[in-house]
């Protein structure tokens, strides 16, 4: 799986605005340049683990959202890559598929 460094920027863009930061204000408590922050936003620079951890803090998202889009604990982790295997598979794979869904449940 490759890192898709634009989408995480997007994310954290996102995120910032639902906080109404500005690039600024971000920079400022990460004490990083707004250069930077621009740059991390449009996926031009990739942005170190470090730093994507004290964004996740600094914006008080989880980390997992600014990567994959949804928190591990959320309502909506991973379905939409559920969901794009899932519509690869044939009507019998999809059978299996849910069977082991169901079985995976119903013993845990």
């Amino acid at each position: 799986m490759q890192v898709d460094y634009r989408l995480i920027g997007t994310r954290i863009k996102e995120q910032r605005r639902l906080r109404e930061y500005t690039q600024e204000d971000l920079a400022e408590k990460l004490e990083v340049s707004v250069g930077y922050i621009s740059q991390v936003e449009r996926g031009i620079t990739r942005i170190s683990l470090d730093l994507l951890a004290a964004v996740s803090t600094v914006l008080e998202c989880d980390m997992a959202v600014l990567v994959t889009g949804s928190a591990m604990n959320g309502e909506l982790y991973m379905r939409d890559e559920i969901g794009a295997l899932y519509d690869q598979l044939n009507h019998r794979e999809k059978q299996l598929t849910l069977g082991f869904m169901e079985l995976l449940i119903k013993n845990r």
